[in-house]
């Protein structure tokens, strides 16, 4: 379980999280290129890399649940006094993504945006809690205000720092999965 659970971070860190500017690039390309790049199969590959990972995830979270329920606190928060938050932030993780078996919802490009925002809704505002927080440490026992700027300054340029690589990773991964497309439609064309 362990290894699972390594490989899901592995697979959350490196393409999951970079799904918003994989699809933008697409978006971008798209519009510059006219119908020059394979940009709908490039979103159907995407499409299918949600569905898969959504289907794995979900495969595992009862059997994690059965296995070792301490680490697992369903019970308490789909009916503490954030059930509602809970609940719209798991349903949009698990029923959206197979929405994108519509076909005509999945070559959408802006509704794959949507559902790739609501697989991870709780990541974002997980990281838009720590951020609000830390612009409101008044409260905090200091007897400058220097060191305080310095550290919102710092989670500032941290936070941007990490938004930055998260898009650059993406663009990178949108750019090599059209030229993989462009590879195999040049070499299709060369056989014929």
């Amino acid at each position: 379980m362990e290894l699972y659970k390594r490989i899901i971070e592995l697979i959350d860190a490196n393409l999951i999280f970079c799904l918003i500017p994989i699809i933008l690039t697409l978006i971008l390309v798209e519009l510059i290129f006219k119908n020059r790049f394979e940009t709908k199969k490039a979103l159907n590959l995407i499409r299918w890399i949600i569905i898969i990972y959504t289907i794995v995830t979900f495969t595992f979270y009862p059997i994690g649940m059965a296995m070792n329920p301490d680490k697992y606190a369903f019970i308490n928060r789909a009916t503490g006094p954030y059930a509602i938050t809970y609940w719209i932030m798991f349903l949009s993780a698990l029923i959206l993504p197979l929405t994108l078996f519509i076909k005509k919802l999945a070559l959408k490009f802006w509704y794959v945006i949507l559902v790739a925002f609501g697989m991870k809704i709780g990541m974002y505002f997980e990281r838009f809690v720590i951020i609000v927080t830390s612009f409101h440490r008044d409260y905090l026992p200091y007897n400058g205000t220097t060191k305080l700027e310095n550290e919102n300054i710092e989670l500032i340029d941290l936070f941007s720092f990490g938004i930055g690589m998260i898009f650059l990773q993406g663009v990178i991964i949108a750019i090599l999965i059209l030229g993989i497309f462009g590879i195999i439609k040049l070499c299709n064309k060369a056989s014929n």
